[in-house]
């Protein structure tokens, strides 16, 4: 038996579109990042870009569990030393909530060059719920697993 490598003429690339509503944090950021890759394709080859184009609307709506509301924090460095700048999870969801969904899923992309474009060009994430691709024609994606309680 032979392995299966996919061919760039073979690859075809949808778009989706994700209501966050309601959703926690990492079980879309799992969801989506495996549609970025292609891993739900049966053409996937972890080499190539098979992956699709994801649009996730209304990331102001997201919740998390537990406690990582008051204890999740985000970290960044200036460059300078001591200057380790951690910035709480409430107040990144309330500045910047496209950020937060952003994060999670490029957790859980290859550290490499094929995953941080994967997470720029195929990964729109917007706070309200509209964007701006409605000529891609993208397919609504739900997961029933995932859907709130």
């Amino acid at each position: 038996m032979k392995t299966y490598s996919a061919k760039p003429q073979d690859i075809e690339h949808r778009w989706f579109v994700v209501d966050a509503t309601g959703l926690v944090l990492g079980r879309l950021a799992t969801e989506v990042a495996r549609i970025l890759r292609g891993k739900h394709k049966p053409m996937f080859t972890p080499h190539m870009d098979t992956g699709d184009f994801v649009i996730v609307i209304n990331a102001s709506k997201i919740r998390v569990t537990g406690r990582k509301a008051e204890q999740k924090e985000y970290f960044r460095h200036t460059g300078y030393m001591g200057h380790e700048l951690y910035t709480p999870f409430a107040t990144m969801l309330s500045k910047h909530p496209e950020r937060v969904i952003e994060k999670a899923v490029y957790g859980m992309l290859p550290k490499n060059a094929l995953g941080r474009g994967k997470l720029r060009l195929k990964l729109r994430v917007y706070a309200g719920a509209d964007h701006p691709h409605a000529a891609q024609q993208p397919t609504p994606l739900t997961f029933p697993t995932l859907e709130a309680k």
